[in-house]
């Protein structure tokens, strides 16, 4: 559990970096755009599918492969196809299931 976690937050920083180095313009347009619209979903992705068989729900296990599928695939499609915009719907499930899955704590 604690090097599943441990990968998954290195993951989710590389993730973040991708993003910031394509908003920031830090490398060609053609390295930013491959960071910021291909890598990160696909390191996402990888984190979402890390995450899905340690979620409490197990109802929404399958739910976060999904994710995680759609953000990987997603971002495999060329980036002026509509369809890859799914890779977005995939983040934002993966997210939201990520805070469903929360441990609540009551005082």
């Amino acid at each position: 559990m604690k090097n599943q976690q441990s990968i998954q937050g290195i993951l989710s920083v590389v993730a973040l970096l991708c993003l910031a180095a394509g908003w920031f313009n830090f490398f060609s347009e053609d390295i930013n755009l491959l960071l910021s619209r291909k890598v990160f979903y696909v390191l996402i992705g990888i984190s979402f599918f890390l995450q899905a068989p340690f979620l409490n729900n197990k109802n929404f296990v399958y739910a976060m492969y999904g994710a995680a599928a759609l953000c990987i695939v997603g971002a495999l499609f060329p980036i002026e196809w509509k369809i890859s915009g799914i890779k977005t719907i995939g983040l934002l499930a993966g997210i939201i299931l990520s805070f469903t899955n929360r441990p609540t704590y009551r005082q």
